[in-house]
């Protein structure tokens, strides 16, 4: 079984910095796990922890039911995956994805077998005794999946393989690990920045912010049913628009979010979702609302609002624009004819809307017919601290400055 298991994993570092705080999540035997979020949210600090390289302050890890915080990572059963620029330039591809092993006094035979499997699993087989100078960039980042594979160890950790590819080689690297994952037994644990990846690979999604766990699910789930603003910011591209200090009233029997001189009705799918709403209506506690730019239409029928484009952008081939519709709202939608002044209607699927309060930011919404269980994910339900719980123990672990040296007179 190569199931792996993080229970409240913390690290501390001796300046008093905090990488990960009370990080925990299970996950099945051979599932494929994305950890991502932005710079310096601890996703390469995590995978360093689970293969023994760094050392927790706290909590511990499970490999295969079994924990190996005492053990060395050479005993974890792990094998960690990093980039093209890894390879030995001595040696021979064969002989790069063979060290490992040698190095463990693995009989000759087996390991010739191992890297012959591999080799032809990953369509190295014509390149085996060339250097790693001889090789496109694609063979040699197969030649260091290779390395890994031949190992056939419990947990595949990459930490970023992806990095510095341009578009097509890093797409077509996407589906090689999807079907290396699918063939190989063992678990797949990959660190990434990238959310296309993470959206297109994992089967979960672990989003980390500033060492925090902020929500643990599948990539269906994350983008309908993201467990606070952050999440709905991070997963998808273009990002979502927010609409913040709104207020939340009641005319004539319907529910209404308003903002500047705006104001948008809440639709009885949403406000089904909203167990709380009693206490937004008419109270003066302010929401904030996510608006995702494929949730909008541009010059259709039902428009909400009109303005002016401040702004273009491209993302993806296709063209954005920012379309100021308030003092102080500017929504970004796809826009074809996205001229600098140009006036535009714009029409919110409103059935997708997304309702944050405006202090924890945590959602608001409960979730509905429309999201997807998964048994094996246990950690479904979890919950992330607010916005000032997290900044709290920030501060509380933020070492303070360092003391400036007295002039020298």
């Amino acid at each position: 079984m190569a199931n792996l298991k993080l229970a409240g994993v913390s690290k501390i570092y001796p300046s008093g910095k905090m990488a990960l705080f009370n990080v925990s999540f299970s996950s099945p035997d051979g599932e494929f796990i994305v950890v991502t979020g932005g710079a310096s949210c601890g996703k390469s600090t995590l995978l360093r922890i689970i293969a023994g390289l760094e050392e927790a302050t706290a909590g511990d890890v499970y490999i295969g039911d079994k924990m190996v915080n005492e053990l060395e990572p050479k005993e974890r059963d792990v094998a960690m995956v990093f980039g093209s620029n890894t390879l030995y330039p001595s040696l021979s591809v064969a002989d790069n994805m063979a060290f490992g092993l040698k190095m463990r006094n693995v009989p000759h035979a087996v390991v010739n077998r191992r890297v012959k499997i591999a080799a032809e699993m990953l369509g190295l087989s014509d390149v085996l005794y060339r250097k790693p100078k001889a090789l496109t960039s694609a063979q040699r980042l197969l030649a260091t999946y290779g390395r890994a594979v031949v190992r056939e160890p419990k947990v595949y950790l990459l930490d970023d393989p992806l990095a510095g590819l341009d578009e097509k080689l890093r797409e077509r690297m996407r589906s090689v690990l999807i079907n290396l994952q699918a063939r190989v037994k063992g678990t797949f644990v990959l660190a990434t920045k990238n959310i296309s990846d993470a959206m297109s690979m994992a089967t979960k999604i672990v989003v980390l912010k500033d060492g925090f766990v902020q929500q643990v699910d599948s990539p269906r789930n994350l983008y309908d049913y993201p467990a606070n603003a952050y999440v709905g910011f991070f997963v998808g591209s273009p990002t979502m628009n927010f609409i913040r200090r709104a207020s939340v009233e009641r005319e004539n029997g319907v529910v209404y979010c308003v903002f500047d001189d705006k104001k948008l009705p809440v639709p009885e799918n949403i406000s089904a979702r909203w167990p709380s709403l009693g206490e937004y209506v008419g109270t003066g506690k302010q929401v904030t609302l996510g608006i995702r730019p494929e949730d909008i239409s541009v010059d259709g029928e039902g428009a909400q609002f009109s303005g002016t484009v401040c702004g273009g952008d491209t993302v993806g081939g296709r063209s954005l624009a920012e379309i100021d519709v308030s003092k102080n709202v500017s929504l970004t939608v796809f826009c074809e004819k996205a001229e600098k002044g140009a006036a535009h209607s714009l029409a919110i699927d409103l059935s997708r809307l997304y309702v944050f309060d405006g202090e924890t930011q945590l959602t608001l919404l409960s979730r509905d017919g429309g999201y997807v269980p998964d048994a094996r994910n246990v950690d479904a339900g979890f919950v992330p601290l607010t916005r000032g719980e997290t900044e709290e123990r920030i501060r509380q672990f933020t070492p303070p400055p360092a003391e400036k040296g007295k002039k020298r007179r």
